[in-house]
């Protein structure tokens, strides 16, 4: 059997006391630093339920859109309306006069 080569180290105990406390200036660093975090979290979900009142409304007046479409439809035949004056902008119709598809050669 191989010898050791390096001598046994015996272990060292630290028998310094330990600290019982954390110092009162880390004490209130540690409390703010916590306490931020905590404002900011809160800012958060603050702002979550604003986005989502936010989203409901978009899709409140969504679909006020989809139904004020389907009233022009229905009236004007288009859904095509400059939102600025409020012309109708019918489409090229893809027919001549006789009725007859136009084509391109």
């Amino acid at each position: 059997m191989a010898k050791r080569k390096t001598p046994k180290t015996e272990k060292v105990v630290d028998l310094t006391s330990k600290a019982e406390k954390i110092t009162d200036e880390q004490l209130n660093r540690l409390q703010t630093t916590i306490k931020t975090i905590e404002h900011f979290t809160n800012d958060i979900g603050r702002l979550e339920v604003q986005k989502n009142t936010i989203l409901s409304n978009i899709r409140v007046h969504q679909e006020k859109i989809e139904v004020l479409g389907k009233e022009l439809t229905e009236q004007y035949g288009t859904t095509n309306v400059n939102i600025q004056d409020g012309t109708i902008v019918h489409q090229p119709e893809n027919s001549n006069e006789n009725g007859e598809a136009n084509k391109k050669d």
